[in-house]
């Protein structure tokens, strides 16, 4: 179960890849920071950093329903309904696309982010 740390940390690293989203792999960045803030070993930012990949998807998730009931609507209007569910269903991959370059790059980050910890750590000792 996860703590109010990790739920927190996970949502920094959302807002931080919404925030850089104009810039390529930006939820890298995103992962790195909740990995970072997280602390832990590597397993665990790698979770947080996944964590904060699906809450960054969640409006994409809103979107992908909106352009859904769309594409029924106009479909049921023009009875289309072959092409509709063409339509979705490449909707729906596309989704499933975004969301897994989301997530796992957001894993990758918050991995990045306990190692820079680690070393950050490692420099102070010496």
């Amino acid at each position: 179960m996860t703590g109010p740390d990790t739920t927190a940390n996970a949502i920094i690293g959302a807002v931080v890849t919404g925030v850089t989203s104009f810039v390529p792999f930006s939820p890298v960045l995103g992962g790195v920071v909740s990995g970072y803030l997280q602390g832990g070993d590597r397993a665990e930012g790698a979770r947080v950093g996944a964590y904060a990949g699906i809450v960054a998807a969640a409006p994409l998730a809103v979107l992908f329903g909106f352009l859904a009931v769309a594409f029924a609507v106009v479909a049921t209007e023009l009875s289309l309904a072959g092409p509709m569910a063409i339509g979705v269903a490449g909707l729906f991959v596309g989704f499933l696309v975004a969301v897994g370059y989301l997530v796992a790059l957001s894993a990758l980050g918050g991995y990045l982010g306990i190692v820079i910890g680690e070393r950050r750590d490692a420099d102070s000792t010496a």
